[in-house]
């Protein structure tokens, strides 16, 4: 299974850009950068960790 810092690799990017693209915020993104990040998110069929993001969720 593909993780964040896989994709991040891919598009040449960080992590962070990563869940900024695919959580829609809460930061901006160049859509080129968004671009290169949806497409490395297609090629490496990515899914986000339900588990790890519904802790993430509950803590805040």
């Amino acid at each position: 299974m593909a993780t964040r810092q896989d994709v991040a690799r891919l598009a040449g990017t960080s992590p962070s850009v990563v869940s900024y693209v695919v959580d829609n915020g809460p930061r901006s993104v160049a859509p080129a950068t968004g671009e290169r990040v949806l497409a490395a998110v297609r090629a490496l069929d990515y899914r986000p960790n339900g588990v790890a993001r519904s802790l993430r969720r509950a803590g805040r």
